[in-house]
């Protein structure tokens, strides 16, 4: 195992590369903020809309599924020609992952409100917006926050692929080490990209989660 690790890990060049790993880490999480804050923002005013506007809620699915099932090499290649290797490309492909899970999660949490709590709160004078953000958005957040934590791995794991236009965090050292034909330096950078990956996925997603049971102390307590 030891003779494994030798011959596939260069310890010397994680130790002399830490500050370079540490700013590709902060790169990863800040294109994956960026991408689940705005696709949050977009995807609470659709699914507002189709909560209003019953029948636009078939196209605005069939719209954000489409995005969703277009291949991340081929919507970054599409992309590119348009607005260049910059930021904007990574981000504009990345939130548009999110906005399907998302959409369908809010409309899901929204609906499975129990009609007598919105009764009441209608009854005590609660407009539609009021009602929305104070009653049902609250109530709805358990499962808000599940979609959060699938579109969140989801991110995490296609930021790697914007490596090819210069913006993938992490999955510049998987790319890197692609180019490297394996070799011991190689190697250690596919892993690093890797297992790092792999760790933000789980701290983000175990965040989500904490955050979700302090927002909703209600649940557990339903629950006990």
């Amino acid at each position: 195992m030891t003779l494994v690790a030798e011959a596939f890990v260069d310890w010397g060049w994680i130790g002399d590369n830490l500050d370079e790993i540490w700013d590709k880490v902060a790169e990863h999480l800040v294109l994956t903020g960026i991408a689940l804050g705005v696709g949050l923002a977009i995807s609470l005013a659709l699914a507002a809309l189709a909560l209003r506007f019953r029948r636009s809620y078939t196209p605005i699915t069939w719209m954000t599924g489409t995005l969703y099932s277009i291949p991340s090499l081929a919507l970054f290649a599409f992309l590119v020609p348009i607005t260049g290797f910059t930021t904007l490309t990574a981000e504009i492909g990345l939130v548009s992952y999110t906005l399907l899970i998302l959409i369908r999660n809010i409309v899901a949490g929204i609906d499975g409100v129990p009609p007598d709590i919105k009764e009441a709160a209608v009854g005590m004078g609660y407009g539609r917006l009021r009602l929305f953000f104070e009653i049902e958005l609250p109530l709805a957040l358990p499962v808000i926050v599940a979609g959060m934590r699938i579109a969140a791995v989801t991110t995490i794991g296609l930021v790697t692929v914007t490596a090819l236009i210069g913006k993938g965090g992490l999955g510049f050292f998987i790319l890197r080490g692609l180019q490297r034909f394996f070799s011991t330096v190689g190697s250690t950078e596919i892993l690093i990209g890797t297992l790092l990956s792999v760790v933000l996925a789980v701290i983000v997603d175990v965040g989500l989660l904490l955050l979700e049971r302090a927002l909703t102390p209600w649940a557990r307590r339903k629950v006990a």
